[in-house]
């Protein structure tokens, strides 16, 4: 995975939920935000 800030690690997240393809690279993404102690995660 590429080193990125946050605001790009979130920005990521969001845009592969949005668009739903890669569900390895959503979990990937969503264990590194959690590692972080992010919480960007919408309440559905």
């Amino acid at each position: 995975m590429k080193i990125m800030s946050n605001e790009q690690l979130v920005a990521a997240y969001r845009d592969a939920e949005k668009h739903g393809k890669d569900r390895d690279w959503i979990h990937m993404l969503k264990k590194e935000i959690r590692s972080r102690g992010l919480k960007p995660f919408r309440k559905a």
